[in-house]
C-alpha cells in the first residue's frame, strides 16, 4: 500500500514544473505509546480546559485563542482573525537558489521528508532536477506554504528522489555564543592530542542507522509483555558512579597503554579466548 502523502503541488525551477509529493521520512508512530487511565476505574482519562479563577470547564465554543500583551492583560483573536494570517498557498515549491553541499548547516535542520514526482508526466523533469543536483553536487533552498506556514526547504538528491527538509528560521535557533561562553580556553599537551588521536583511530567506524539502538522503547515493550504474561518486572540497578581520575591517566587507558600481558606474552582476553575454545572443544 502506497504511503499517504503529507502535501501535494508543483516543484518549480525557472520555467521547468513537475507535480511532487511530500511523504513523512522520519516518525513516532511505531514508539510504544500509553494512555492516561483512572487507576479506580480502569477508564480512559479525556482533557478538559477548566477556567484558572472558576475551576469552571468552558466548552469549546467559549474558548478563544489570546496573546498575553502584559501580565495578566490578554488580546482575544477569532478564529477568522488568526486565519487571516495564514499565507495564501498557490502549491507551489519554488527553487530560489542552488548551494553547495559544503555550505549546509545542520543545526537548522527541521524535519525531513521524501519528496517524489506525484504523477506520470511530471518523471522526466522530476528526473532532470534530480540528475542535475547529483552532477553539480548541489542542494536547493526552495520555498512553499506548508501546514500553514511560509516554511524554507533544503533540498537534496536521495537515491531516485529527493529529500526535502524544513528548516528552522534565524531566529529559532539559539546563539551558540551563550551556550559556550563559560568553556575556558585549555593549552593541551602534545602526548595528550597524540593519545586522543589514537583513541579516535582505534574507535573509528562507519554510520549505519540499523545499528542504532533504542533501549528505553525496548525496555518498557519487555515491561509491557512480562506484565501481560504475569511474570516479575526485574528492577534496574543503577550503575556506580566513575571515580574522577587524572586525565593523562585516563587518555592511557583509554589508549590500551596500562593492559598487562598475561603469561606467555599473551594478553588476558586472548587466553581466556583460548581456554573458551578448549572447553567448547572438549
Amino acid at each position: 500500500m502506497a504511503p499517504r502523502a503529507n502535501w501535494k503541488g508543483f516543484l518549480k525551477v525557472g520555467e521547468l514544473v513537475c507535480p511532487v509529493a511530500l511523504y513523512t521520512a522520519a516518525s513516532t508512530s511505531e514508539r510504544i505509546a500509553f494512555h492516561m487511565l483512572n487507576r479506580k476505574t480502569g477508564h480512559r482519562l479525556h482533557r478538559e480546559f477548566v477556567d484558572s479563577e472558576t475551576g469552571k470547564v468552558v466548552e469549546r465554543e467559549d474558548q478563544v485563542k489570546g496573546y498575553e500583551a502584559g501580565e495578566n492583560d490578554y488580546i482575544t483573536l477569532d478564529p477568522e482573525e488568526v486565519a487571516s494570517a495564514v499565507p495564501e498557498s498557490d502549491k507551489t515549491m519554488e527553487i530560489e537558489a542552488f548551494i553547495a553541499c559544503d555550505d549546509i548547516d545542520d543545526l537548522y535542520f527541521d524535519k525531513p521528508y521524501y519528496l517524489a514526482p506525484s504523477d506520470r508526466h511530471g518523471e522526466e523533469a522530476f528526473a532532470l532536477i534530480r540528475e542535475g543536483m547529483k552532477t553539480k553536487k548541489v542542494a536547493a533552498l526552495a520555498e512553499t506554504v506548508l501546514f500553514r506556514r511560509v516554511r524554507t526547504l533544503l533540498i537534496r538528491p536521495h537515491g531516485e528522489g529527493l529529500i526535502a527538509t524544513t528548516l528552522s528560521y534565524d531566529y529559532e535557533v539559539r546563539s551558540a555564543e551563550e551556550a559556550f561562553s563559560d568553556i575556558p580556553a585549555f593549552k593541551l599537551k602534545g602526548e595528550m592530542l597524540d593519545l586522543a588521536e589514537h583513541i579516535i583511530k582505534t574507535k573509528s567506524g562507519r554510520f549505519d542507522p540499523k545499528t542504532f539502538d533504542d533501549r528505553y522503547d525496548a525496555a518498557l515493550a519487555e515491561v509491557v509483555k512480562a506484565k501481560i504474561e504475569g511474570r516479575k518486572i526485574k528492577r534496574v540497578t543503577p550503575k556506580a558512579e566513575g571515580k574522577v581520575i587524572d586525565l593523562m591517566e585516563a587518555l592511557r587507558r583509554s589508549a590500551g597503554e596500562n593492559e598487562k600481558p598475561a603469561k606467555g606474552g599473551r594478553k588476558k582476553a586472548a587466553t581466556g579466548k583460548t581456554a573458551a575454545s578448549r572447553r567448547k572443544a572438549g
